[in-house]
């Protein structure tokens, strides 16, 4: 792998690649002759950004094809094309897909990239070939202090995960974070299994070394025109890290934050570094952390049911990543991507666009689409993502470091993007993957589609099935008798100050047989410090079920959330009481409202 200076150069940067990273949809013909001044073949099929020649191409060779199987017959192949295009080409090494990834050589014009490429694709044998591209992370992070995760229970836009929590918490379930890496943080140290670094160029990498079974994050900040003319200097992001905290930090440790899927492992399989990362190496990732084989690479010990890639760039979904992912589902295993943050379709965005993925738009705090989201009609969901131009705390809050460029101490921080959209889908369909293992990467997409609930704010374009609903997907997946018919009681009932216990009742009738295994419980309380609040559930026989405990730590306003309930031990019909207490003095408040749905 080369990596002199000149090489260093070509490298694209984070800003760049979100600028445009351009594919063509599918191979094209045989070139023709070019007229003068006009490229053999689209200048998309030539580019790995905008006027940057690609360094290398990927070639899939159809299944009969020596090339497809020999790495000397692939490397031929390279040497006899290359020197008909008057260019030195050299085989590096197989994909885990089967492809070719062939270097071009160096200080190679976009003409000369079109010379290259169309030898290949007038060779009958050859499938496709597309440009080595670099993608980025698809966030804007930022630096804040400690705030609620107001994405998992507001009931105006949270994803309602809390009702889910005490049917499945991702227990026996890895999730591959393709990224930037893992940096340390005790808030998810407890949840990380083995990953892999495949980041093979050492100048993007910024580790000293090529692929290794180490996925730390050493920082990916670059300097003032490292990665492309103009380009300003950038601290490091740990981005990776952001990601895999939303899915799977440790929970009800007494620190820090919640994870959605938090009884789940992470395995971080580093793919991003300094400017971005390629293609080849994202591909290679995909196939290993589904369970496929990477030559060079150990096999891996914890293939993943669920992947998250919150990354991406500008054009068409190649073949070379298409077929990556085709694999990967046909493995069984789950591809949730996130959708772009330059508000513009998806349809251009890749791998937002590719097929088989759940492909993840942002919702802001309101539950409208976020201003920077992707969208159209190749959206499948939406999940809160953040906006921080309304405030930081609106933004999505999850484990980072405070290191300007190389590691320092462990530290949270607020996000915003579809990179923090995608890990909230990842993370339930860990939940989902955890209640019913059985389920495959389509019925876990339909069930999440299915089940969600119209966005509470405006999309235009289109933003998928809606706000994901994690509590109704992982109970409809789970199995039980609700059927969503709704008992509710709108009669304010005021909490006094450290008080007795008051109690709202509701009277449910013309129901059959027990109550079901995942009890949707909706609370709606006003209070100014909810960690006074202690909540239980009276079954019609006086047995009570805890909702939720007293906090001295927890002094956030109200109760607005939905619990789920295993009842089915309790006849349905009967009068149903919510019971809530203040234990502690100085604030008062109301129950507002409160219902149960069968």
């Amino acid at each position: 792998m080369r990596t002199s200076p000149a090489i260093r150069r070509k490298l694209i940067s984070v800003a760049a690649v979100s600028a445009a990273l351009l594919t063509a949809a599918a191979p094209v013909a045989a070139a023709q002759d070019p007229s003068p001044g006009e490229a053999a073949v689209p200048t998309a099929q030539t580019e790995a950004a905008p006027g940057t020649p690609a360094e290398r191409l990927i070639v899939g060779y159809k299944s009969g094809a020596a090339e497809a199987k020999s790495n000397k017959a692939a490397e031929a192949d390279a040497r006899a094309k290359g020197k008909e295009a008057g260019e030195d080409l050299d085989f590096q090494r197989r994909l885990g897909t089967g492809a070719a990834l062939v270097d071009l050589g160096e200080n190679l014009t976009t003409s000369d990239v079109a010379d290259v490429v169309a030898e290949y694709q007038a060779d009958p044998q050859v499938a496709y070939v597309v440009p080595d591209r670099l993608n980025k992370p698809l966030a804007d992070p930022n630096d804040t202090d400690y705030a609620k995760q107001w994405d998992l229970f507001e009931s105006t836009a949270g994803m309602n995960v809390p009702g889910a929590w005490s049917t499945s918490t991702g227990t026996g379930v890895t999730v591959a974070v393709i990224d930037t890496g893992y940096v340390a943080h005790s808030d998810l140290a407890a949840n990380i299994v083995g990953g892999y670094d495949f980041i093979s160029d050492t100048f993007v990498s910024a580790d000293g070394n090529g692929r290794d079974s180490n996925p730390a994050d050493p920082g990916d900040w670059f300097n003032a025109n490292e990665c492309g003319p103009g380009i300003p200097a950038r601290n490091s992001s740990w981005h990776g890290t952001h990601v895999a905290g939303t899915i799977a930090a440790v929970t009800n440790n007494s620190k820090g934050m919640a994870g959605i899927a938090y009884g789940a492992k992470i395995s971080p399989v580093r793919v991003l570094g300094k400017c971005g990362g390629y293609d080849s190496d994202i591909i290679d990732a995909i196939t290993w952390a589904s369970g496929g084989t990477v030559s060079g690479v150990p096999a891996n010990s914890n293939v993943a049911k669920v992947i998250n890639m919150s990354l991406g760039g500008d054009g068409a979904c190649t073949s070379a990543t298409q077929s990556a992912i085709n694999a990967a589902v046909n493995r069984g295993t789950t591809v949730v991507v996130a959708a772009g943050n330059d508000n513009e379709n998806v349809a251009n965005h890749s791998p937002g666009n590719c097929n088989n993925v759940i492909s993840v738009a942002a919702t802001n705090r309101s539950g409208a689409k976020a201003s920077y989201s992707n969208y159209g009609s190749l959206i499948d969901i939406s999940a809160p993502g953040g906006q921080t131009s309304t405030g930081l705390a609106n933004g999505i809050y999850s484990t980072v470091n405070s290191g300007t460029r190389t590691p320092s101490t462990e530290s949270y921080a607020y996000y915003q993007g579809t990179s923090m959209a995608a890990p909230h889908i990842a993370g339930l369909a860990a939940l989902m993957e955890s209640a019913k293992s059985s389920l495959t990467p389509a019925q876990i997409e339909s069930a999440i589609k299915a089940n969600a609930r119209p966005l509470p704010g405006s999309c235009s374009g289109g933003c998928g099935a809606g706000l994901a609903d994690a509590a109704k997907t992982v109970q409809a997946v789970a199995g039980g008798t609700s059927t969503g018919t709704t008992f509710s009681s709108t009669s304010a009932v005021s909490i006094p100050d450290a008080g007795s216990a008051v109690e709202s009742p509701i009277t449910v009738s013309g129901r059959s047989g027990n109550a079901p295994s995942a009890l949707q419980v909706a609370v709606d309380i006003t209070h100014t410090y909810r960690g006074d609040l202690v909540i239980d559930l009276v079954a019609p026989d006086g047995s009570t079920y805890r909702l939720k405990s007293s906090s001295g730590s927890d002094s956030a306003d109200n109760v607005n959330t939905t619990y789920t309930v295993n009842a089915s031990s309790e006849v349905a019909n009967g009068t149903w009481k919510l019971r809530v207490q203040d234990v502690a003095a100085q604030d008062t408040g109301r129950i507002n409202s409160w219902s149960l749905t069968f």
